[in-house]
């Protein structure tokens, strides 16, 4: 429970009497100080479950509290490119795919029961390369995440509607790590970042595969979480995949290049734009990946990252 200081509390009243006056309440929540994560659910009463929520993301992925599932299957994304506009929220780097009947991109399998529409991407970066993702892993952070967002389109209309009901949203999540050679998918969105400088600022881009994103494995994690982001609802089927794709560091500069704020009144840097791990409780995070067998079994040392769809020491 958060316990508020005075200026707080007066801050958190100013916010609210400015809200009534109509001003956005995205202009408010951030990512650090008073509207960070630790305060979304007090400035805003409609994102209570930002505080009050027993199955918020990310987390802290453990290999010791893994459970796995024979039952989960092959993780599936529709194959043909899209095109759709990269933009500067000023909280954080969004792709949105067009809205034509030939953008649609479907997923489906692994733990889905149902068909998703893939909606959007977006990318969790840190100002230095030892933390930037959401999700941990055995309290290790990598420098970026990349998150496709899905609707159940057999269910919701759009994504809007799914985002409040239940098995609406499917995220997975790719964490992203440094080499020499980015994703090649993954420069379709980066070549761009010099157009998006600033809060607000948009560009295109064309002929993205996001079944190319991926990395080369059939191995992931699944739990049932919220949205990163107020209004923090819980209606996330979370997939983290089982091995990272790869970011240079030209690429995470350019990132780490774009500003909050319009060109102006630039504020601060974007980067740094992560919740931090939220507590598990009760729930079971599974896997497709048999702990029993050597040839995937997690290590519990500090240092880790993803080779070959195993954990292993860097």
């Amino acid at each position: 429970m958060c316990v508020l200081t005075f200026w707080e509390f007066w801050l958190i009243c100013f916010l609210h009497s400015h809200a009534v006056k109509g001003v956005s309440w995205e202009e408010w929540w951030t990512y650090d100080g008073i509207s960070g994560p630790a305060f979304w659910g007090l400035i805003n009463p409609e994102w209570s479950l930002c505080n009050k929520g027993r199955r918020q993301s990310p987390i802290n992925l453990q290999a010791e509290r893994l459970l796995f599932d024979p039952n989960l299957r092959i993780l599936f994304i529709d194959k043909h490119r899209i095109s759709g506009t990269i933009t500067n929220t000023g909280h954080s780097v969004i792709f949105t795919v067009f809205n034509e009947p030939n953008e649609r991109i479907n997923i489906t399998g692994g733990p889905l029961s149902y068909r998703y529409q893939f909606h959007e991407i977006h990318i969790h970066y840190g100002l230095h390369d030892q933390f930037g993702s959401e999700h941990n892993i055995n309290g290790h952070a990598f420098p970026a995440e990349i998150q496709i967002f899905g609707f159940n389109s057999q269910l919701y209309a759009n994504f809007s509607e799914a985002q409040r009901k239940a098995q609406g949203i499917v995220v997975v999540s790719l964490l992203l790590q440094l080499g020499d050679l980015s994703n090649p998918e993954l420069r379709h969105i980066t070549d761009q970042v010099d157009n998006i400088r600033f809060g607000g600022d948009e560009a295109h881009v064309k002929r993205l595969s996001i079944r190319g994103l991926l990395p080369e494995t059939d191995f992931y994690m699944t739990y049932d979480g919220s949205t990163t982001m107020p209004s923090c609802d819980e209606t996330v089927t979370w997939i983290i995949l089982n091995k990272p794709i790869y970011i240079t560091k030209q690429q995470m500069y350019g990132l780490r290049r774009l500003m909050q704020g319009e060109s102006r009144h630039p504020k601060a840097p974007l980067g740094n734009n992560f919740r931090p791990p939220q507590p598990l409780y009760h729930r079971s995070v599974r896997t497709n990946i048999d702990l029993n067998t050597r040839k995937h079994c997690p290590t519990t040392e500090k240092s880790l990252h993803y080779i070959a769809n195993s954990w292993k020491n860097r």
